[in-house]
């Protein structure tokens, strides 16, 4: 039975990309690198336009040249791929703890992750009886050092990162909170060294406070921040037992053991 245009897959709007995207997947299916001719013979594409395209793939790293006239799939492929298998992991194993957290403390709970220099909201489990209107909708990012989880990925860099970082985007203040100087960021970034959570008090939206603990990966990496936030006035404290604990279920989820050292790891209290 012949297919209607209705039951074909979509094609990209720009012609480019939808020959990029051919061009990525005659390279996926070999191994072993393959050479410029039988890439334009598979795809249909003259030479010189194959050539071009995988000219600039390449200087994205999305393809490699091992050798001239001869081509295969590049790092940053694997890099974006294990970056999103490491975030539908942490979301997989953390959807359930957080949910019993929120109805625990009735306020909105966060699943965070470090992009670049913003950490990005993967989950939130949320009701609107916590009277707080959600103000960063999954997806949404924000400033590491306006945030209590982007605090803790700081806190887990070595200090010339931490300086690189805060000349790198001047740490610009949000609000009359915000922490815009390096020496006041160190100390907060000791701190959640020390103890292994980290706040933000009305630091990124007024009338809005979050305490954040770390999640950790087999290897002892940080790879995520759960967080709770709560009205500045509703905040409570005794809920840290709680977040840390909800935090560690998910790490040993992940395969985390206690005994592995990371920069940030302290004992739960």
């Amino acid at each position: 039975m012949k297919k209607s245009p209705a039951d074909a897959p979509p094609k990209p709007s720009v012609q480019v990309l939808e020959r990029m995207f051919h061009l990525i997947d005659v390279l996926a299916s070999r191994e072993e690198a393959i050479s410029l001719k039988e890439i334009s013979e598979k795809t249909g594409l003259h030479p010189s336009t194959a050539h071009r395209i995988l000219n600039d793939l390449t200087l994205g790293r999305f393809v490699d040249r091992p050798e001239s006239g001869s081509y295969r799939l590049g790092m940053r492929l694997l890099e974006l791929g294990n970056l999103v298998k490491a975030r539908l992991s942490v979301r997989d194993a953390a959807l359930a703890p957080m949910r019993q957290l929120h109805k625990l403390i009735q306020q909105p709970v966060n699943l965070s992750v470090r992009q670049g220099d913003e950490i990005v909201y993967i989950e939130r489990t949320y009701s609107e009886r916590s009277g707080m209107q959600v103000v960063r909708a999954i997806g949404g990012h924000a400033p590491l050092h306006l945030t209590s989880t982007g605090k803790l990925f700081l806190a887990a860099d070595d200090p010339q990162r931490v300086r690189a970082y805060a000349t790198r985007t001047g740490l610009p203040g949000h609000t009359r909170n915000s922490i815009t100087q390096l020496p006041l960021l160190e100390r907060e970034l000791t701190r959640a060294r020390q103890w292994g959570v980290a706040h933000d008090n009305e630091e990124l939206e007024l009338g809005v406070r979050c305490m954040a603990a770390g999640v950790f990966d087999d290897q002892g990496q940080l790879v995520a921040g759960l967080s709770i936030s709560a009205p500045a006035d509703r905040l409570d404290e005794g809920w840290l037992p709680k977040l840390q604990a909800t935090a560690q279920e998910i790490s040993t989820a992940l395969g985390y053991s206690t005994g592995l050292r990371t920069a940030l790891h302290a004992p739960l209290r």
